[in-house]
């Protein structure tokens, strides 16, 4: 398979198999509107090859965001700011979706003004209270995604991807450590799933079948009693049975655990894609696209991994912030691997207010 070479998710048409993962870029508005700098940063990546832009994560209710200066996408006012940025993209060359994100458990109340929204309150959760959510708050869930999904058609996205990994709500419902319900939503991996099913329902029903659908989804929580890849599997399954287009496949929570994979540090090949076990047992079940992601920071490894039938798309996150040209360099034959010294610096600048980038990369510019 030639990572260079066009191909389709559903009606959408990509110029290559590289994916923008979903990155919080830390340059939205307060109440999360597009401003001109996400405007250029999407914009960059279009113009440096990257096939598939995916925003970092939007949140489809004001109490669901899970940071300052997020995308937001749950008011049809938003919609003005976020066609700006597809016009631009599209003008670009490039092929953008959002993800659509609520961050249940890890939202902030300092910034929402109501506790965290989360599957299940039990003791030793948080030190601050969080509320439960109730069959009546979960339709409301699921009716935010659906309208955020309608949002992001009318404002030109050419698809929306489910965010369910690292432990954000939808993450939270699938983990026996953060869903303790005893009603329909919890218990069984099947019940655990239920709300996915009706996100996914209700996006389609918005949308209709020819607007690609993607999700990503937690292959493993890597940590005590979380989401197993037997589980994860499952779900992948149903999702795909049940009209999905494609599966960006990632893993571990917020809150850690000692055996998930580090994401620093990846300075040899060996160090790269270290979801790909994981992604070969769910390659070999479904039968549509996965994206894998997961510290990828070489073409030869990218080749490597579709070679071998572990994953139809790469994915890449960090690498990408430092440069976003990165995917124009490989195909035009400087084919060394990302910049990206894998240190997770580019983070810090942003929770100052002033946007992700590569601080390295700044630090070098200075030196010059």
């Amino acid at each position: 398979m030639d990572l260079f070479q066009p191909s389709r998710i559903n009606n959408m048409t990509l110029a290559n198999r590289f994916v923008r993962s979903a990155t919080w870029e830390g340059m939205a508005a307060d109440d999360g509107a597009v401003t001109p700098k996400l405007v250029e940063t999407m914009e960059a990546l279009a113009r440096g090859g990257v096939g598939l832009i995916i925003t970092g994560h939007a949140y489809v209710l004001p109490q669901g965001q899970a940071g300052p200066w997020q995308l937001g996408i749950y008011s049809d006012g938003q919609t003005g700011g976020l066609k700006t940025m597809t016009d631009a993209v599209h003008k670009a060359g490039g092929k953008i979706v959002v993800q659509l994100a609520h961050a249940g458990h890890f939202a902030i109340e300092k910034l929402t003004g109501t506790p965290p929204w989360v599957a299940s309150a039990y003791g030793g959760l948080s030190d601050t209270p969080r509320h439960e959510m109730s069959k009546g708050d979960i339709s409301d869930l699921v009716a935010a995604f659906a309208s955020a999904a309608a949002r992001a058609k009318a404002a030109g996205f050419d698809g929306v991807q489910i965010h369910s990994a690292h432990g954000y709500l939808l993450s939270q419902f699938l983990s026996p450590e953060f869903n303790r319900r005893t009603d329909e939503y919890g218990g069984s991996i099947e019940n655990r799933s239920r709300l996915h099913m009706e996100v996914l329902r209700a996006i389609r029903d918005a949308v209709g079948g020819d607007y690609p659908v993607l999700i990503k989804i937690n292959c493993r929580d890597f940590q005590e009693n979380g989401l197993t890849p037997e589980e994860s599997l499952y779900v992948c399954k149903r999702l795909a049975d049940n009209g999905l287009d494609a599966i960006e496949l990632s893993g571990g929570t917020l809150t850690g655990g000692k055996l998930s994979p580090s994401r620093t540090g990846i300075t040899s090949t060996e160090k790269e894609a270290y979801f790909k076990e994981e992604a070969a047992a769910v390659r070999k079940e479904i039968d549509i696209p996965l994206i894998l992601v997961g510290g990828l920071r070489s073409l030869e490894i990218a080749n490597e991994m579709v070679d071998q039938g572990r994953a139809d798309y790469i994915s890449m996150c960090r690498p990408l912030i430092r440069e976003p040209g990165l995917v124009n360099r490989w195909r035009s034959g400087d084919t060394a691997p990302a910049l990206c010294k894998s240190d997770n610096l580019c983070f810090r600048p942003a929770m100052a207010g002033k946007g992700v980038y590569c601080v390295v990369e700044e630090r070098e510019k200075s030196k010059e």
